[in-house]
């Protein structure tokens, strides 16, 4: 359930209501809105309880969420949420592109790179340290040694970092060495890891599983909310469907579904959901136009020598361009590009 308090309420009145709720049982989330606090109790929702909160001088109303994610939900949370990593913005009435190789193959291609994107705008710098692969035999990353070269590159260029996360057993290191941690398609409802990146300080970029219905996605995100960690983007990966002219279906619906039922911020991959350069551009200003807060793109400084997913990745030249044109498009929108 969610205590909405009355405007004006006071520090006392949050902690009368925040050890009411322990009392019952319940997990309190407070979430503090320009004229009002919000308290979250999470856990087995029991209507005859709600009068025993109620009662508490100072809370205006009790109201039972009906969606199976709690924290997640625009009840918990009504206004779109904002992040601010270093001196990038996340959310509403921000565009913020993140850029970079697929995985990182050496420093000086990734210092290549993160300079070069960053010039064009962008506001962090992407780089597989760990990378899932359907083929074993495909290069899969160069682990902890990845995880130092991108640190270093993104202390360098002065850039934030995101890289990802695919065992439980890594979140410490990942973490260590990144801004924000991702968590891939294929690890969407991995419990476990959702579980263990919760309990970081570190933002987490979920992407949404390559079959997973919207609500699952959402189900997920909670998961991370509910261990403690608060700032959750989601990203639209793609999803598998019977069209074989690209590697996924991009779905864009996803993005204002998403942004009317959740507060947390959307993004969407148009690399890995088409696996085509010629695409990303439409893609982008599609998802742009549906209301996205940022796009994950690849950048490589020579894509046809790419040790994964070359055929998908852009070349600086053509990114620096690809930014003009979203620097237009962000405008008309009302939107502005949070660059680093």
């Amino acid at each position: 359930m969610i205590i909405i308090l009355k405007p004006g309420a006071d520090d006392s009145v949050v902690d009368l209501v925040v050890n009411r709720i322990e009392e019952l049982g319940f997990t309190p989330h407070i979430s503090r809105g320009e004229y009002r606090t919000i308290i979250g109790a999470i856990g087995e929702e029991k209507p005859q309880l709600n009068q025993l909160v109620e009662e508490i001088t100072g809370v205006e109303r009790v109201v039972s969420v009906m969606k199976p994610y709690k924290l997640a939900s625009r009840e918990f949370h009504p206004d779109p949420s904002i992040y601010n990593i270093g001196k990038v913005s996340i959310g509403q009435g921000f565009i913020t592109i993140i850029a970079g190789p697929c995985v990182i193959e050496s420093k000086e291609l990734l210092h290549e790179v993160a300079k070069s994107v960053k010039a064009a705008g962008a506001g962090i710098l992407r780089g597989g340290a760990f990378k899932p692969r359907t083929s074993p035999y495909s290069f899969q990353g160069l682990g902890v040694e990845g995880l130092k070269m991108l640190r270093e590159v993104g202390d360098e260029t002065q850039i934030p970092v995101v890289t990802e996360v695919m065992d439980p057993r890594d979140v410490e290191v990942v973490q260590r060495y990144s801004d924000i941690i991702q968590v891939g398609a294929r690890n969407m409802q991995n419990y476990n890891l959702l579980s263990e990146v919760g309990k970081t300080n570190k933002p987490v970029f979920l992407k949404r599983g390559l079959a997973a219905p919207i609500k699952e996605w959402l189900m997920s995100a909670e998961y991370i909310l509910a261990g403690g960690n608060h700032r959750v983007i989601l990203c639209e990966r793609g999803i598998r469907t019977f069209a074989s002219e690209t590697r996924f279906t991009l779905d864009i619906s996803a993005v204002p579904v998403v942004k009317g039922n959740s507060h947390l911020p959307v993004f969407i991959d148009p690399s890995h959901s088409s696996g085509r350069r010629d695409l990303i551009e439409p893609l982008s200003l599609a998802g742009i136009a549906a209301g996205a807060d940022g796009l994950m793109i690849e950048v490589h400084s020579c894509p046809d020598k790419a040790l994964c997913d070359g055929p998908q990745a852009f070349p600086p030249e053509a990114f620096t361009k690809l930014m003009q044109t979203i620097g237009q498009f962000a405008e008309v929108m009302g939107k502005v590009v949070s660059s680093a």
